[in-house]
């Protein structure tokens, strides 16, 4: 077995004035510089947020802006894009200061083509992406139950719209791009079958797009049941719902919007990495 150094001289080489394949011969500088440089802890400037307007997203251009970056916030919703600026200029400064200036909100639906096409354009190179959007109206039931309209406005978003923003990231965003999946794809209880069919999905096609815009890291949050305002347009007793899954789950509670953010964060900061799908639900998978 041959015999490998636990350490590199800090120019490249191997002992004896070998060059290391993959690197440049000792003495020699790069003339780009290495990857894995460009992802500095607390180097992060800024990022776009596509579906910040309430929940997981509101939540991590909360906990963005207090790490300091300039934060752009995507959504369909003009009304909860500018309660979301409210709720969160006061977390940046008063609003006016520079530090106010540093959210922005953009309406854009990713499950249409041209504006996605008119969104990164808007919003030009940027950092990191985060994609929490999702329209689940009407999609949750029997299959039997649920209408093909229903069924195609989870696709056009969560997949088809995942995808165009991954198609219009490329040459744009310079870090990392991020989705949101969800417990229903590993743990499917029938009445949710499309939904964990577009989020089962996310894993491949962020799987794919780390080869295709590599050093780009791309990356799977997949959250477990959190206490977001969706719940409430589900019309069901979530609180019942809560309480009993907690019971179950490893973790003994539901998840936060700010769980989610701490999460999604860790993703950001670290260079490393990449094609991965972060399981963060309290151990569910598990019950």
């Amino acid at each position: 077995m041959a015999f490998i150094p636990s350490s590199l001289p800090p120019d490249g080489g191997l002992p004896g004035g070998r060059a290391t394949p993959g690197f440049p011969a000792p003495g020699i500088r790069p003339a780009f510089p290495r990857p894995w440089r460009r992802h500095r802890l607390g180097a992060m400037t800024d990022a776009l947020i596509i579906g910040g307007g309430s929940g997981m997203g509101l939540a991590l251009a909360r906990t963005l802006l207090a790490e300091h970056l300039d934060v752009t916030i995507a959504g369909r919703s003009a009304d909860r894009l500018a309660a979301a600026r409210a709720a969160l200029e006061p977390a940046a400064a008063a609003p006016g200061s520079a530090a106010a200036r540093r959210i922005r909100t953009l309406r854009a639906d990713i499950g249409r083509e041209e504006d996605v096409a008119e969104l990164f354009d808007a919003v030009g190179p940027v950092e990191h992406v985060v994609v929490t959007a999702a329209d689940v109206t009407g999609a949750y039931g029997r299959s039997a139950d649920i209408t093909a309209a229903a069924a195609r406005s989870v696709l056009d978003v969560k997949l088809l719209g995942a995808w165009l923003v991954g198609k219009y990231a490329a040459g744009r965003v310079t870090g990392s791009l991020t989705y949101t999946s969800g417990i229903n794809a590993y743990r499917p209880n029938g009445s949710n079958t499309i939904v964990a069919a577009a989020n089962g999905a996310l894993a491949s096609l962020a799987s794919g797009l780390t080869l295709e815009l590599a050093p780009v890291r791309v990356n799977v949050v997949s959250p477990g049941w959190v206490d977001t305002p969706v719940w409430d347009r589900l019309g069901m007793d979530k609180r019942a719902a809560f309480a009993d899954l907690a019971e179950r789950l490893p973790a003994r509670r539901i998840g936060t919007p700010e769980d989610i953010a701490q999460a999604f964060l860790s993703v950001l900061r670290n260079g490393f990495v990449t094609g991965t799908v972060l399981h963060v639900d309290g151990g569910h998978r598990l019950v």
